[in-house]
Formats: C-alpha cells, sequence, structure tokens
C-alpha cells in the first residue's frame, strides 16, 4: 500500500502525457525510491525509462514494493484535471485493484482509475554498449529535429572526434545542422572514430517534447546501433528513452 503526496503537480503533468504518446500501457513500481517506470512500445522500436525521485514528493509513504498495471490515457487523462496550484495525492490500499488520485485545491475532487493486469518484458538496456555520443543544448537538437521533419521522415546522427552532425535528405530538399567541438550549444563529444546511424522522426517528435524539462540532452550511440536520449539537469526525476535505429540496406 502507499499514500504519496505532491505540491507540485507539474511534475506528474509535464512527463507522463510524454510517456503516454510513445506506449499505451505500463507497469509504475513504487517503492522506497519513488516511482519509476522502464517500458517498451508495442512495436519494440522504443523504451522509455523514468523515475520520480522519493525527495520529490511532500509526502511519501509507502510499504514494501507495489506495481500498478496502469492505461496510460487514462492516467492522463486525470493528470490534466489538476491545476497547477493544486495539491495531488496518490493512494493504493491492499488488495485495492484501483489507484485512487485525489485533487485538492477549491475544493478536493477523487478519481478512481483501474489497475490493469501489464505483462511487460524489461528489455535488457545494461546490455547497451553505446561507442560515442554528444551532449548539446535540448533547444539545439529541438530545432534540429523540426528541421529534419520538413524533409524526411528519419535523420540521420554523426559524430566523430571533432563534430557532431544531423541530416535528412528527401526526393527534392535537404537540411543539415552542425555543431563543431568547443561550438556554443555542443558541451560534450565523444567518439574514437566516426559513428553514423539513423533513426526514425515518428519518434523523436515524441521525445524529444522532454527539451522542456531540462537544459541538456546526453545523446549515447553507434554505427546502425540503438540511441539513447537522456534529458539532463533534473534533481527530482529522470527520463531517458531507447531508440532503435532504421538500419539502410
Amino acid at each position: 500500500m502507499f499514500k504519496i503526496t505532491l505540491n507540485n503537480p507539474d511534475l506528474l503533468k509535464n512527463t507522463v502525457p510524454i510517456i503516454a504518446e510513445i506506449i499505451d500501457e505500463g507497469v509504475f513500481k513504487v517503492d522506497s525510491n519513488g516511482i519509476s517506470l522502464v517500458s517498451p512500445d508495442r512495436s519494440m522500436i522504443a523504451v522509455v525509462d523514468f523515475r520520480l525521485l522519493a525527495s520529490a514528493f511532500d509526502e511519501f509513504n509507502v510499504i514494501g514494493e507495489e506495481r500498478i498495471g496502469l492505461n496510460l490515457s487514462n492516467f492522463v487523462a486525470v493528470i490534466k484535471r489538476i491545476g497547477s496550484n493544486e495539491k495531488v495525492i496518490l493512494r493504493k490500499e491492499d488488495n485495492s485493484n484501483t489507484l485512487e488520485i485525489t485533487i485538492e485545491g477549491k475544493g478536493k475532487r477523487t478519481f478512481e482509475i483501474p489497475l490493469l493486469n501489464v505483462s511487460v518484458e524489461k528489455p535488457p538496456l545494461d546490455q547497451l554498449e553505446f561507442k560515442g555520443g554528444v551532449e548539446v543544448d535540448a533547444n539545439v537538437l529541438e530545432e534540429g529535429i523540426s528541421d529534419a521533419d520538413i524533409v524526411d521522415d528519419s535523420v540521420v546522427f554523426e559524430t566523430s572526434p571533432e563534430l557532431f552532425k544531423m541530416w535528412a535528405k528527401g526526393d527534392i530538399s535537404s537540411v543539415q545542422l552542425e555543431l563543431k567541438k568547443g561550438e556554443n550549444g555542443l558541451h560534450k563529444i565523444e567518439a574514437d572514430g566516426q559513428i553514423r546511424a539513423r533513426y526514425p522522426l515518428e519518434y523523436l517528435k515524441k521525445m524529444i517534447k522532454a527539451a522542456k524539462l531540462a537544459n541538456k540532452v546526453h545523446i549515447k550511440y553507434a554505427t546502425d546501433y540503438p540511441m539513447k536520449m537522456e534529458f539532463k539537469d533534473m534533481d527530482k526525476m529522470n527520463i531517458s528513452f531507447i531508440l532503435a535505429p532504421r538500419v539502410e540496406e
């Protein structure tokens, strides 16, 4: 069982809707460390890794460990009803099949949403071996993805010891973003040689919405290999995504 209180509901309002664009059902683990979710989407193209730390909550009473399966659309529908200045209380009693969400502000409103029996195969994220990557301003990456979306449905990431590049090429047009080592907006570059991979913009456009949560984003990848996109500068939560490459023939 647990009862947890959050006086800053934006921590939920700004994260769960982003997650819900990628996965439709998920299992949240609630334990002494906080609330976490690691789940792939149905197509196994992307994985969400989300952690909201116990220190983010104003009251955090958890007995043991609970795993609650939720329909993300249902959860988001309730979260959107929370005002920025309201308090939210999440509660689950022993042997209960519902999550109780109480919103306190001008009055007190209580929602109950059903828990689902969701089977999620935990992806082996610790087995991924990245060969390099970059840390860039989140808004720079956001602009690069928006630019590429005008041209094609995928974008190529390239990193060498001195240069990070994103580019897309369509039938009649192309676009390219370059950041050189030491240039404003590029904070770190890691690559022994050149690494290159193409990724679907359909997913990147959803993931980059997390740019509003952080100033920087750390991208790790390898040639024709999954990417890890981790949003930094967050002391109360962590959110990262794994995205499979679109391998070129």
